[in-house]
């Protein structure tokens, strides 16, 4: 059972299928689209074996993959019939190319109200860098059917520091997604994740990832909060920008520290004092929980690994971390740790709040790491 019964909690559905893998994605997929009945037969199963663990009201569904916009429709209403229903908030993450007319009105048609999509850049060549399957000029399309059925809470990914890429190139991308005026962006910097096909080519000598530098990838990230900001988003998450109402309530769920449910193979759950996670492979996962099982992993967080995994994901956040949730212990060491850095204007003090003002959020991974306990 969740231990935080007063609060609310979400529930995950991998969905690993995707017609096409792109190069930098370190995530679990397949692109044998023979098992999506199977496996959408599966992950309910698995909520039948496990909705026990629900103490309390779900206030968010995300469907993340892979891609679930590669699920038909019918595939679709059948997870949303299994599970809870009315979470006032329901997001599904989607390539461009998948939301036709006909696809948007049917989202909207089974209480999908949050669409987030992969956009990464408006560069056509960009995108054929990374292997997306979509052109630039379809993430407008897709934004506009989305509009026209309803959808009013939308969300786009941006991604910058390509090989090559200028300050001006990515000012580019900046101004068109703003055009399209979606509630919310995300925006990461292009990163090499082991294992993946960029990795491979950047390990073979095929691939010269920074033909820039760290203070042009700097630069990128200030323009884009100068930007976002003066476009009336609020910068509330390190990689993350919403209009006001519109952050991520699921996403923000995790940064504050509330149990969830991940259903689906390689899902992670987190019950308050256990994180768990699914086998990642479909065939044993499927296998499994057709037996009635569950083929997972888990660990029981110990009060210091509790302590670290919350400066590494509230201090991401605008709030940042609030301090009465910490013991003593833990409380006198991340103040004695911190104050270097408060001292410094990297980090400050609101209330009960630690918090990265903005010149520590371009040191945020060295201000973390020093306030681990060791």
């Amino acid at each position: 059972m969740f231990q935080n019964s007063n609060k609310m909690a979400g529930i995950y559905i991998h969905i690993p299928f995707c017609k096409s893998r792109c190069i930098y994605c370190a995530f679990y997929s397949t692109t044998d689209l023979r098992w999506r009945q199977r496996y959408v037969d599966a992950v309910c199963r698995e909520w039948q074996l496990r909705s026990h663990e629900l103490s309390t009201t779900a206030t968010t569904v995300y469907f993340g993959g892979g891609t679930p916009s590669q699920l038909t429709p019918q595939q679709l209403q059948q997870l949303l019939t299994a599970l809870p229903p009315s979470a006032p908030e329901v997001t599904i993450e989607a390539n461009p190319d998948d939301i036709t007319p006909a696809y948007a009105a049917i989202l909207s048609q089974l209480s999908i109200n949050r669409v987030s999509m992969g956009a990464q850049t408006f560069d056509d060549q960009r995108l054929h860098f990374l292997h997306r399957r979509h052109t630039s000029g379809q993430v407008k399309e897709a934004v506009h059917h989305l509009r026209n059925a309803g959808i009013r809470n939308i969300s786009i990914d941006l991604m910058y520091g390509f090989p090559g890429e200028t300050l001006s190139d990515w000012e580019r991308d900046i101004d068109v997604a703003l055009t399209l005026d979606v509630e919310h962006i995300s925006a990461y910097c292009l990163t090499v994740e082991k294992g993946t096909p960029l990795f491979y080519q950047m390990r073979n000598e095929q691939l010269e990832m920074r033909n820039g530098s760290e203070e042009l990838e700097r630069a990128m990230y200030e323009r884009l909060i100068d930007k976002l900001e003066a476009a009336g988003y609020e910068h509330y998450e390190i990689s993350n920008f919403a209009k006001p109402g519109f952050r991520s309530r699921h996403n923000s769920s995790y940064w504050q520290d509330v149990p969830y449910i991940g259903l689906g193979a390689a899902a992670h759950s987190y019950d308050g004092k256990c994180r768990s996670w699914n086998v990642s492979d479909i065939r044993q996962y499927m296998d499994a929980t057709e037996r009635g099982e569950r083929l997972f992993e888990s660990e029981t967080l110990d009060d210091d690994t509790h302590y670290n995994d919350r400066i590494t994901v509230a201090l991401r956040t605008r709030e940042g971390l609030d301090l009465t949730t910490l013991s003593p212990k833990h409380r006198r060491y991340c103040l004695k740790e911190a104050q270097r850095f408060i001292d410094d204007g990297e980090l400050r003090i609101d209330g009960n709040h630690l918090s990265l003002t903005r010149k520590g959020l371009f040191i945020s991974d060295y201000i973390m790491s020093s306030l681990i306990y060791i």
